[in-house]
Order: C-alpha cells, then sequence, then structure tokens
C-alpha cells in the first residue's frame, strides 16, 4: 500500500542515508538490457537537454518511512540530468523538487512479480502518469494468455487507462515520444526490443546503427566518387581517342594533298596540264 503522508518538516534522508537498491537481483537479461537500451537511444535523442533522467533498477524513494520502488526503468523530466561525478544514489523525491517520474516500465519476466495487479495499484496511487508493461511472455497459456506485449497505461482522472496502439507503438505526448516495439540487432542480439520513435513513427537508431549507416553512407560516396572518376577517366580516354582519329584524319589529308601536288608536278612535267583534265 502506497502511503503518501509524512512530516516534511521533519529532517529528511539524503541518498547515502537509505538504500540504493531493494537487493533483489533481476530475473533475466532482458530487464536490464531493454531499459538500458531505451536508456542510450535517448541520450542520442537529447543530447545538449540536461533537463531529463532515466533510470535503470534504481530505488524510486517516494517516502523515507517507507520502502522504495524499483521498477525496471523510469522516466523523469525537469530535472538535473548530471548531478556530479557519482551521480545518483537513488532517486530520491524530496531532493529532486518533488518531481515524480513521468514513467515507470516492468519488463515481465518467468518469475511473476505482480505488474498487472499490486505494481499497477501502487503507481496508480503514487500518480506516475504513465505505466508501461512490456510482457515477452504474451499470448502463451495461463496468465499471460490474453495479454498483450506492450501495454501502456495512461494516469487519468486518478485512474490507469489502457492506451491504443498503432503499429505497435504508442504516443506519449508529454514526453514527445512514441514507445513501441520492433525486432532489431542489439548488442549482437537479434531480438524483439523496445524503442523510441517520432510522432510519424519513425524509429530512432541506435548508436550502431547510426555508425553503420554513416559507413554506408561512406561507402556509397566512396563508390559514387570511383564512379565518377572511371567516367571522367573514360570521358577522357574518348576524348584523346577521338583526337587520335582527328590527327590521323588530317594526317591522311595532308598526305593525299601532297601526291596530289607531286602527281600534278609529274604531269606538268610531261607537258600536260592537270587542270585541263
Amino acid at each position: 500500500m502506497v502511503n503518501l503522508t509524512y512530516n516534511k518538516n521533519c529532517p529528511l534522508p539524503s541518498a547515502e542515508e537509505l538504500p540504493s537498491s531493494d537487493e533483489t537481483p533481476v530475473d533475466n537479461q532482458l530487464q536490464n538490457d531493454i531499459p538500458n537500451l531505451l536508456l542510450s537511444l535517448l541520450a542520442l535523442i537529447w543530447t545538449g537537454r540536461d533537463d531529463w533522467y532515466f533510470g535503470v533498477d534504481m530505488a524510486v524513494y517516494y517516502n523515507p518511512e517507507e520502502s522504495a520502488f524499483v521498477p525496471d526503468g523510469f522516466l523523469a523530466l525537469g530535472v538535473n540530468h548530471d548531478t556530479g561525478e557519482r551521480g545518483r544514489l537513488s532517486y530520491i523525491l524530496w531532493g529532486e523538487k518533488y518531481i515524480l517520474p513521468i514513467l515507470f516500465l516492468e519488463v515481465v519476466s518467468e518469475k511473476y512479480n505482480s505488474e498487472y495487479e499490486e505494481k499497477f495499484l501502487n503507481y496508480q496511487t503514487l500518480g506516475i502518469l504513465y505505466y508501461v508493461i512490456y510482457n515477452p511472455l504474451s499470448g502463451r497459456r495461463g496468465r499471460f494468455k490474453n495479454r498483450q506485449r506492450l501495454e501502456v497505461y495512461k494516469l487519468i482522472s486518478g485512474k490507469y487507462e489502457l492506451l491504443e496502439s498503432e503499429n505497435n507503438r504508442v504516443w506519449l505526448p508529454e514526453i514527445g515520444l512514441a514507445l513501441g516495439y520492433e525486432k532489431g540487432e542489439h548488442i549482437a542480439w537479434y531480438r524483439e526490443w523496445l524503442y523510441w520513435y517520432d510522432q510519424s513513427g519513425n524509429r530512432y537508431l541506435t548508436a550502431e546503427e547510426r555508425a553503420m549507416n554513416a559507413e554506408a553512407i561512406a561507402a556509397q560516396e566512396r563508390l559514387a566518387k570511383q564512379e565518377a572518376e572511371a567516367i571522367a577517366a573514360q570521358e577522357r580516354l574518348a576524348k584523346q581517342e577521338a583526337e587520335a582519329i582527328a590527327a590521323q584524319e588530317r594526317l591522311a589529308k595532308q598526305e593525299a594533298e601532297q601526291k596530289a601536288i607531286r602527281l600534278a608536278e609529274r604531269l606538268r612535267a610531261l607537258g600536260i596540264n592537270p587542270d585541263e583534265m
């Protein structure tokens, strides 16, 4: 149960005085890899911005007298991205100008952690605007049979309402991005991943994909340059051949003229006027 009531006039503990983790290990690799991919993408998309923070498997304290929530990932807007060399040990609401994260993310694993019940109600009570559940086990027989792969809930009038997706993406206007999933390769692993998209549905590329695209463009430019140089060389060769042919024609013409002159001279020597022939 979420208790939002506490005495804000009493001295509040700092991050150093609170546990930075619930000591619960993640259940599988995806619970780290998926949030970290979203974080790395935001770092590319929002380069130069210093008003956001994306935490991965980090404690979120909302009440100094209650245990923290530790979602697989969360996004906060309107907070400092850079907090010094040590960074954040945890996300403490009273240390962040009481700015709640705008989004919580949970990745469902074989070990069910009440993402659709207890966490759902807790995050709703806490007031998290978007609650995202990614379930790679959706469609299986059992508790996940009727669950969607990606469920994005928005807090409306104090209650979570499931948002409709379009082409496996959900637009989040307060964030200015869409969240969705598709298959791709990340960390040498080809599978389904969560990605950020723009409003037109274009997926933001990872650093590796950007590098590959840049190399492909550079290779195309090199190829185009080589082709242009080859065409220029062919044109030079054609010009040289045309000049050679023209030179041969001039030489042949000169030889014919000289031959005609010599013939006319011999005819005149014989008393014959070549002009009268």
